[in-house]
């Protein structure tokens, strides 16, 4: 009998294996491993809401966690797929960045806010008025992280290509039953796939489709990533990820036309030189309206539980989360309202 099986093989479900191996929990990933948003995600990892100059509850925490927790899998799987790349926020006038200096006064902000005006000059970004640095930033290539963390799964026999089918789990009361894989728990980590299973499709898991551009534009030649209206991250050899879109109607994940000018507007009000589009994106992130991640235990079933809701912080949220789930199973530590399922009632 497996400890656990993992429903998902997004940034959800690969962190709670990984912390399942840690631990040294026997598990089963089942997974088709088709489209998902992890896969066209920027993968941007940064502390602080930019946009509102504030700190989520614990970010600091959560940096901590997540740096040396991906290095291990790094270092065990041979492979590179964080990267760690300066963030500049771009300053549209003065206030900003008399807004920028407030921010960085408050004790909670000031480890990650350079109180230095960055005046580098990038002969395709006009920025009279400079930028400001956030420490510790940069972006996880999530295509690297989930094709070789899944190619591992597979080599060990851990993973099963199959769209799971809920009308065959058979939940008994001192285990799970799937076809013929028994185990004493399973996790629930769908992302917007939330809305076909049956135990959890009652929570509040709205989703917001996001669509970005991949660009080749070798004079850019930027060595940060530049927040602004949008986000524009080097990928290497004059390639460039930009984004990003917010649509909470359409929950399709095919990119657009509407998706696609918008971006294309961003882009050119930001930049001067020439670019050529290489491949346009689209996803549905796993969004709740507060905000919040949405982990935790079935209130009928003890043994079904969920990992979800990760967002637009997927890469700094999910192994911290994945770690808060598991020790709530495991240890029974309880898990704060906040990101708790029960927050929102059957």
């Amino acid at each position: 009998m497996k400890d656990f099986i993992i429903v998902g093989a997004g940034l959800a479900g690969i962190n709670f294996a990984e912390v399942c191996r840690l631990n040294g929990k026997s598990f089963i990933v089942i997974s088709d491993t088709s489209h998902n948003s992890t896969r066209v995600a920027a993968g941007i990892y940064n502390p602080v809401i930019l946009k509102r100059f504030s700190l989520p509850a614990d970010a600091a925490k959560h940096m901590a966690h997540i740096i040396p927790f991906y290095q291990n899998i790094q270092d065990r799987l041979g492979v590179q797929f964080m990267h760690n790349v300066p963030m500049y926020r771009k300053f549209a006038s003065i206030e900003e960045q008399n807004n920028w200096f407030e921010a960085a006064d408050k004790p909670a902000l000031t480890p990650f806010l350079d109180t230095e005006i960055k005046h580098k000059k990038y002969p395709a970004l006009p920025s009279p008025y400079g930028f400001g640095s956030v420490y510790n930033t940069g972006y996880m290539d999530t295509n690297v992280f989930l094709d070789t963390y899944c190619a591992s799964l597979l080599n060990d026999g851990l993973l099963l290509k199959d769209t799971f089918d809920y009308s065959i789990l058979h939940i008994a009361e001192d285990c799970v039953q799937y076809k013929d894989i028994s185990a004493k728990h399973i996790v629930f980590a769908e992302g917007f796939g939330i809305h076909a299973n049956p135990y959890f499709n009652y929570l509040p898991l709205d989703g917001t489709k996001g669509e970005l551009l991949l660009i080749k534009a070798p004079d850019l030649q930027l060595d940060v990533i530049v927040n602004a209206s949008m986000f524009i991250l080097p990928f290497g050899n004059g390639y460039y990820k930009v984004g990003a879109t917010y649509e909470w109607g359409d929950k399709t994940q095919e990119p657009t036309e509407v998706g696609k000018q918008e971006l294309v507007k961003k882009l050119e009000e930001l930049i001067t030189c020439d670019y050529e589009i290489i491949e346009h994106l689209a996803g549905v992130r796993p969004t709740v309206k507060d905000r919040k991640p949405l982990i935790g235990t079935h209130p009928k079933y003890s043994r079904l539980h969920l990992l979800n809701g990760l967002g637009t912080r997927g890469v700094m949220l999910g192994p911290p989360m994945a770690l808060e789930l598991f020790e709530s199973i495991e240890k029974g530590t309880e898990i704060p309202r906040a990101i708790n399922l029960t927050r929102f009632k059957v």
